[in-house]
């Protein structure tokens, strides 16, 4: 039986307090709550998810080199801050072939002026922002189809 293709969720600062920060904002739902949606979904498309979160910005960088190297179809992310500062978060997304869709729960572009430049979108296959978390559903719709 042939292993299902492996998709990476990767999650970046402050998603561990998905739930409780500002749900007026990011919604009531849990990282834990998306991640058993995600395993879910996952299953119905024929596929598996690493789902994983730090605060830091090196793990996130390893993580994505780490799917490279294991061979994953794709890569969800949502940097969360980090998508409007890391620089090494692009240059990673640029130096690996792996596909990267990136995620962002609300839409950076009706929020701070800060917010609107997206390093990591600027280097990813593409982005779904401002679903709350039903985007991480409609990104691993996409990865599973790439």
């Amino acid at each position: 039986m042939a292993t299902p293709p492996l998709i990476f969720v990767l999650n970046g600062p402050n998603l561990n307090l998905l739930g409780t920060r500002e749900p007026d904002i990011y919604g009531s739902d849990t990282l834990d709550d998306i991640a058993g949606r995600l395993e879910d979904k996952a299953k119905d498309l024929g596929v598996t998810v690493d789902i994983r979160q730090s605060n830091h910005e090196g793990h996130l960088v390893d993580w994505i080199q780490e799917a490279q190297a294991r061979g994953a179809k794709a890569v969800i992310l949502n940097a969360a801050s980090y998508t409007h500062t890391s620089i090494a978060l692009h240059d990673t997304i640029k130096g690996v072939s792996v596909p990267v869709i990136e995620v962002h729960i609300t839409n950076p572009h009706r929020r701070e002026p800060f917010r609107h430049v997206s390093w990591v979108g600027q280097a990813a296959r593409g982005t779904i922002a401002g679903f709350g978390a039903l985007g991480y559903e409609l990104a691993l719709d996409a990865a599973a189809r790439l």
